[in-house]
């Protein structure tokens, strides 16, 4: 069974993201200690939160530094939401934030009728329905899927980020981690 860090940066859904995880027989831990970030099977950057007060903690406690060194290692990330628009180079949330730059691109404020963008989505090329509650969103050379024009999932070497929260999209957001979770 595989190790899986669910990365603490002070705030996210935790809670839910261990839940879905416990239902799929994995075990995990929260933590930002650098040695388990660095050390472990799978990292799980949880969504939910404030960009500025994420990446504060992340850099307080060491984590972004063991995050950089484990995508440079080819280390398996997976970004849900917040988790995956940290990824980029900057995001406008906040007034403006620096991100992790593991992947080009950045992340905007949404500029349509409804913000935030909360409900249920098909994510194409997929052909599959997962939940979404986002007011920002990701512009990358990395996109590999979106949900009415807008970026559902970027991916880059080891990262792969989704904007749709897999723990709260019953069978199918469980199915997408445990694909994520398996060995290749």
């Amino acid at each position: 069974m595989s190790q899986v860090v669910v990365v603490d940066y002070g705030a996210g859904n935790t809670r839910s993201v261990r839940a879905a995880l416990r239902h799929l027989g994995y075990d995990s831990v929260v933590s930002s200690e650098p040695h388990l970030i660095r050390s472990s099977d799978f990292v799980l950057l949880p969504g939910v939160g404030s960009a500025r007060s994420a990446m504060a903690h992340l850099n307080s406690t060491g984590a972004e530094d063991a995050l950089r060194d484990r995508f440079s290692e080819h280390g398996p990330i997976l970004g849900i939401c917040l988790g995956m628009q940290l990824a980029l180079e900057h995001s406008e949330e906040d007034g403006g934030v620096s991100g992790r730059g593991l992947l080009r691109g950045k992340v905007e404020k949404m500029q349509i009728d409804r913000v935030p963008r909360l409900g249920w989505s098909v994510v194409e090329p997929w052909n599959e329905a997962f939940y979404f509650a986002h007011s920002f969103a990701c512009l990358s050379e990395d996109v590999v899927a979106t949900s009415e024009g807008i970026t559902a999932a970027i991916h880059r070497g080891s990262f792969l980020g989704v904007q749709f929260h897999p723990e709260k999209s019953g069978p199918a957001g469980l199915s997408f981690l445990e694909k994520c979770l398996s060995p290749a």
